[in-house]
């Protein structure tokens, strides 16, 4: 293993921040955020070294890149976790038995963090601060895409923790290569879990090939039900945010699944789509497809429709496109999702409060909504400061993970000399 010594050293580092305390790792945090803003410009510089390498209408682009609004955002969000109670040494049960023995439960770091991820420069920031203040190591491995600006953000977290007096390994940045994924999958001893962060090909690789735990994230098929007792404004609103905010990200709307009874309604839910800058390409089934080319729209947003194929459900689009999905009814809407989402969100418009329960409770993914749209998957909108991901999986955390998720416990016992039986 070539990066066996890089491994070992942050697990040699992750031991020394049971030696910092709460007060201590938020002025670090602290101090990073002032860094990003204060340094912004070094960054940038960085970030336009990879966005140079990159076509602009790949949509993997708005992923890769930074802003000042966007570094600012980035700093607030680092700022917020320092703000948040510690995740770590809370008694989550606590019980003595009849033998007279203590049993406590409390939460610890897990260790060391692996992350893997692709064209996601924040995902870097993110993590440190979640990492660090659970008190976690994290070993960082990006993709080749966004390497410029990885390294330079991992050289301001170091000149800060150096600064502090705190051992730099405690992040680490691997080379961007096929060879460096591989070595961290198979870290055992090294690596105490680790968390792809990417598309479904990236996610599938990691989950078959590690040999150290794995926590699924990201992958996002994500729909929404506008139903029989939808409302119209509402409606599309709610489409238009989950669509279009950033289409890039993994709960951006992918099908919107329409009861056949607002087909007529269908042309004004899709309207703010097809006069978007840019536009949205819409894939329908042949019942869409005919009720919005009886609407009045003009000739220019007709001709950003496509007939569906099976393909076009299903599909994590990442991009202005969306397919258009007719049911007869709420089970067929349910059946649409249990065949085609990921597990990720999915949501339902209706002023029916029976069906949106009932959708609530069937739909098996990790965050349903109720008039509302997808786009509120997120660690900071969920009021947890940022994330490192969103779970898919049903062991262990679901949803956003941010600090309580990148925890575990361990039982500590007292006693006064009792012996067993």
């Amino acid at each position: 293993m070539q990066l066996k010594e890089t491994f070992e050293r942050a697990k040699r580092a992750s031991k020394t921040l049971a030696l910092l305390s709460d007060e201590q790792r938020n002025d670090i945090l602290m101090a990073v955020a002032d860094a990003i803003v204060s340094q912004q410009e070094r960054i940038l510089k960085a970030n336009t070294e990879d966005l140079a390498k990159m076509a602009k209408d790949n949509p993997l682009y708005d992923r890769l890149q930074l802003t000042p609004s966007r570094l600012e955002g980035i700093a607030a969000d680092m700022r917020n976790v320092a703000t948040l109670p510690s995740p770590l040494g809370h008694v989550t049960k606590q019980k003595t038995l009849p033998n007279g023995l203590r049993l406590c439960r409390v939460s610890v770091p897990f260790g060391v963090i692996g992350m893997i991820y692709e064209a996601r420069p924040n995902v870097t920031f993110d993590v440190f601060s979640l990492c660090f203040k659970s008190g976690n190591a994290c070993v960082l491995k990006g993709g080749k895409d966004a390497d410029c600006s990885n390294r330079e953000e991992v050289a301001l977290i170091h000149e800060v923790l150096e600064r502090f007096g705190v051992n730099p390994d405690v992040v680490t940045l691997l080379p961007a290569t096929h060879e460096a994924t591989g070595e961290m999958l198979n870290a055992v001893g090294y690596v105490d879990l680790c968390i792809p962060r990417g598309g479904r090909k990236l996610i599938d690789f990691v989950r078959d090939t590690a040999r150290v735990p794995v926590i699924e994230t990201g992958a996002g098929v994500v729909n929404t039900y506008f139903d029989k007792d939808g409302d119209l404004e509402m409606g599309r609103a709610i489409i238009n945010n989950a669509k279009t905010r950033r289409v890039s990200v993994c709960n951006a709307l992918d099908c919107l699944i329409i009861h056949e009874s607002r087909l007529g309604d269908l042309p004004a839910l899709v309207e703010p789509l097809l006069t978007h800058n840019p536009p949205v390409t819409l894939y329908c089934d042949e019942p869409s497809y005919a009720a919005i080319t009886n609407g009045q729209l003009s000739a220019d947003s007709l001709s950003l429709l496509q007939p569906a194929t099976e393909e076009s459900f299903g599909t994590e689009f990442m991009d202005y496109k969306m397919a258009i999905k007719t049911v007869a009814s709420l089970d067929e809407a349910l059946a649409h999702i249990d065949g085609n989402g990921s597990g990720h969100s999915e949501a339902i418009i209706t002023a029916n409060e029976a069906a949106a329960r009932r959708f609530q409770a069937h739909v098996d993914a990790a965050c349903v909504y109720w008039n509302a749209p997808t786009s509120f998957t997120d660690g900071a909108q969920f009021g947890l400061g940022a994330e490192i991901g969103i779970s898919t999986q049903k062991l262990g955390p679901r949803g956003p993970m941010a600090l309580e998720e990148i925890t575990t416990y361990k039982w500590l016992i007292e006693g006064e000399g009792q012996t067993r039986p």
